[in-house]
């Protein structure tokens, strides 16, 4: 138990402060965007954006991974806003925590395994996708001064790790480039612009809202999707932050962690959050591996904004941007050019599909129940090639099925026999097939009742054991004069 707690909290230290300071002075510009996208005034994404941060550090099943208020959780909870203003959405965030926990409770985490290599790699490249398109509006068509800016920006975060690897390039680039655009008075945007911060601690208070049935019915619809976007975001960067850092992290955990984050947050006037993967691939990338890393990230937030929200508000957006950009260009799977050449065409398909969607939505939960739907889709599509083989020995016909007898095969199935036999013995071998459900069983029912009305003596044999619970539970033939064997 010591030994997990220092190697979670205490084994890299600097790294893990430096990388927090990154996360943080990055943290800002986007929680006030998005606070913008939900409809409410930017200190609810950044008291958000604290409040999960500092829990998760220690709740979360993930060390490293950052959470905090997140662009698809503030597109759905925007409509809510709207209508029925913050305190609604505060008291959605309190109901979003309590089914998150529930999940986690219940081990939501057993779905992972149901979502294919090719979503993986499709969610990984339509999030890439998403990062950069987030900061065009910032950058294109400004100024000449801003495309300078990006360009320095993306020269030291692509450079200077080459001969620096103490302090993390995105922390140079930011304390450099904005002491230079202060003091030479350079017209750039600046944090400032997106919204106003302001100064003070968030403070606990229960939603003022009225405590009815109407209330739930109202915000349950709402909460039930923010949770589950939520957990599926946040269970995809786990997966993707375990593959960069070579480790395991407890997936039900961190659900409930997340639950009890959007909890705490909903009393503290933040908005619904989830794992950020730009976030954490910087974290990541500038050396944080830890619980401190995330940890540090919600508290220098908070007080970049208490103590130096005078000074972040200069921060220029320019360098900010480069900086998510080369995100986006670390985040995009540059090996897919080669898998959709490689990879089985259908799983080419699925890739792109949900890289489309995604980013034609703007929504990450979309385009993964899409790649997932379609990956069924096709599985069921190749394995219900069904083969039934015929040959007549000693005046008795052989039928040999080879295959998978379910939903999708069974008209395959039954138009693979030959009905013309009369008064004859008809032998069907299942020894290299499989019944996986009812409708395989009808199939066979079919057949059999076919066979009979025309005065034929049919037996089914060589089902295994799982075949032959299923056809002797729900089959009607054997009332008749058909004979069952198995293997």
């Amino acid at each position: 138990m010591i030994q997990n707690i220092k190697k979670q909290w205490f084994s890299n230290i600097r790294g893990d402060i430096l990388a927090g300071i990154v996360v943080a002075l990055a943290l800002i510009p986007e929680a006030i965007a998005f606070s913008i996208i939900a409809g409410v005034d930017p200190m609810v994404g950044l008291y958000a954006s604290f409040c999960i941060a500092v829990i998760l550090a220690f709740a979360g099943g993930r060390p490293g991974m950052i959470s905090a208020a997140t662009g698809a959780m503030a597109l759905l909870m925007a409509p809510l806003v709207k209508e029925h203003g913050l305190n609604y959405l505060l008291a959605a965030t309190v109901l979003t925590g309590i089914i998150q926990v529930l999940f986690g409770v219940f081990k939501i985490a057993k779905v992972m395994k149901f979502i294919p290599r090719a979503v993986m790699i499709g969610f990984v490249n339509a999030l890439a996708i998403l990062i950069f398109m987030a900061q065009v509006p910032h950058f294109i068509g400004i100024s000449t001064m801003t495309y300078v800016f990006v360009a320095i920006t993306l020269l030291i975060v692509f450079l200077l790790p080459r001969f620096i690897k103490i302090i993390p390039a995105p922390l140079i680039a930011i304390i450099v480039l904005t002491t230079i655009a202060i003091y030479s008075n350079t017209d750039l945007r600046t944090v400032g612009d997106l919204g106003a911060i302001t100064q003070s601690l968030p403070e606990f208070f229960i939603p003022n809202i009225p405590f009815t049935l109407e209330t739930v019915m109202i915000i349950f619809p709402f909460s039930l999707a923010l949770a589950i976007v939520g957990l599926l975001e946040s269970l995809l960067t786990s997966s993707i932050v375990d593959d960069m850092t070579g480790t395991d992290s407890d997936k039900n955990k961190e659900a409930r962690g997340q639950g009890i984050a959007n909890i705490v947050t909903g009393f503290f006037g933040g908005m619904a959050g989830c794992a950020m993967i730009g976030q954490s691939v910087i974290n990541v990338k500038s050396g944080g591996r830890g619980r401190l890393s995330t940890l540090i990230a919600g508290l220098f937030l908070m007080f970049l904004i208490i103590v130096l929200g005078d000074l972040v508000v200069q921060i220029p957006m320019p360098v900010l941007v480069g900086i998510m950009i080369m995100v986006s260009i670390g985040t995009f799977d540059w090996s897919s050019f080669s898998y959709i050449i490689k990879a089985p065409k259908t799983d080419a398909v699925v890739m792109l599909v949900t890289v489309g969607i995604v980013v034609a939505t703007h929504d990450l939960s979309k385009g993964v129940i899409v790649g997932v739907l379609l990956s069924a889709i096709f599985f069921v599509a190749k394995i219900s090639h069904l083969k039934v083989k015929e040959h007549v020995k000693n005046d008795v016909y052989w039928y040999k099925v080879e295959g998978q007898l379910f939903f999708a095969s069974v008209e395959n199935f039954v138009e693979s026999f030959d009905y013309q036999q009369t008064n004859g013995k008809i032998m069907i071998d299942f020894s290299n097939a499989h019944v996986w459900d009812d409708s395989g069983v009808g199939a066979i029912d079919k057949v059999v009742l076919k066979y009979r009305e025309k005065g034929n003596e049919v037996e089914i044999k060589g089902l295994n054991s799982s075949s032959k619970k299923m056809v002797d539970k729900l089959a009607i033939y054997h009332n008749g004069d058909a004979k069952l064997s198995a293997h």
